[in-house]
């Protein structure tokens, strides 16, 4: 019961990463490749594993802060740790063929 739970909750916070969208690309960090991990223990406790497009990135601050506020917002979530990481460093070919598609990379 327990595991369909969580995975309901990593259903719905996938959802909601593909709620937000880079302020300078007009695709949703998802399927951009901003997001690395999502991992959710037992208690319902959120680490999220994302990047930039680059280490200079204009929302270096803003976009992991509301990344953590908006999966805040889903009701069981307990709480949220971003882990910023730029290793692997973010390129194109992370990107979804959707967002490849959207941008005219395809």
């Amino acid at each position: 019961m327990k595991n369909d739970t969580l995975k309901k909750l990593g259903e719905e916070i996938v959802e909601t990463l593909q709620k937000i969208y880079d302020p300078e690309i007009p695709v949703d960090i998802y399927q951009l490749g901003l997001i690395y991990d999502v991992r959710i223990n037992s208690d319902f406790h959120v680490d999220v594993d994302m990047t930039l497009t680059s280490p200079a990135c204009p929302v270096a601050e803003s976009l992991p802060e509301e990344v953590k506020e908006k999966i805040k917002m889903i009701d069981q979530v307990k709480s949220v740790k971003i882990n910023m990481v730029f290793d692997p460093q973010w390129t194109k070919d992370m990107m979804s063929e959707e967002a490849k598609l959207e941008l005219g990379f395809l």
